[in-house]
């Protein structure tokens, strides 16, 4: 069976989408796995399905490169975004299910010729913060880890992320890491993230969640955030202690479309 895929990318955090609103199959793990496989697939962090919904313009489901049905994709919902607009599936501003409830999403404007394009994504309420030590603890989607460091370039996140995503003390879910580096309004942010057991190029629920832990931590909310892969930026309001209105600002860009047998 042949399948048809878009390939998306957001700062570097790359996606599989499939439209399947016609389609009433269920990918396995094993399938999503090897789609994912950047050896033997087409190469991804995460797959994201697309269908009918009866409250939204759509419904996005995310799995993971490691095959499992996952929570909330920041970067993710930013590029099925801009998919579903180039599909005339949506219109500019659009809203859609994810695993967390209802996003809304806006398609701003057209950069590089035609390919690449600013999408906002309001991100859910974010409630609960846990600030333990050195570390916050958080939900923006997905759970997230942030810890502030000193000279993150020469940090070792695949070995260090993975002690803490595999810790005890997050078992038996785990969660994304974390780390951030602070310089005057600006935020260095590099993530491991679970389900790909790897550092991504960005994350946006996780420049989400550093962004907030260092509101938490300054009480400056007007940060430029820096990932490998690169900018956000980040807006958001607090009501006692609840942050509202939390809008993820970043570029997405279509790579590539084909067919791929399964």
């Amino acid at each position: 069976m042949e399948i048809a895929f878009w390939k998306y990318q957001g700062n570097g955090n790359d996606f599989i989408i499939l439209d399947e609103r016609d389609s009433a199959r269920q990918l396995t793990s094993v399938q999503v796995r090897k789609l994912c496989d950047r050896h033997f697939g087409i190469g991804a962090d995460g797959l994201m399905t697309l269908k009918e919904a009866e409250h939204a313009d759509f419904k996005m489901s995310y799995y993971n490169a490691d095959g499992e049905l996952a929570s909330m994709c920041g970067n993710g919902g930013r590029c099925i975004a801009m998919f579903a607009n180039l599909m005339n599936i949506a219109p500019a501003e659009m809203s859609f299910e994810a695993y967390d409830g209802l996003h809304k999403a806006i398609v701003e404007e057209e950069l590089l010729e035609g390919r690449k394009y600013a999408v906002s994504l309001q991100m859910a309420d974010v409630a609960g913060v846990e600030q333990s030590g050195n570390f916050y603890f958080l939900d923006t989607g997905s759970p997230h880890y942030v810890e502030f460091v000193e000279n993150l370039a020469e940090m070792d996140v695949f070995k260090e992320g993975s002690i803490i995503r595999f810790s005890e003390r997050f078992s038996p879910g785990g969660t994304n890491v974390n780390f951030v580096e602070l310089k005057d309004k600006r935020l260095f942010v590099r993530t491991y993230e679970r389900g790909v057991e790897d550092e991504t190029l960005s994350c946006g629920t996780g420049v989400t969640a550093s962004a907030i832990a260092a509101f938490l931590k300054t009480g400056n909310k007007d940060f430029q955030i820096q990932t490998s892969g690169g900018e956000f930026r980040l807006s958001f309001e607090e009501d006692k202690g609840v942050f509202v209105k939390v809008w993820l600002h970043g570029p997405a860009e279509f790579v590539f479309k084909g067919q791929i047998k399964l």
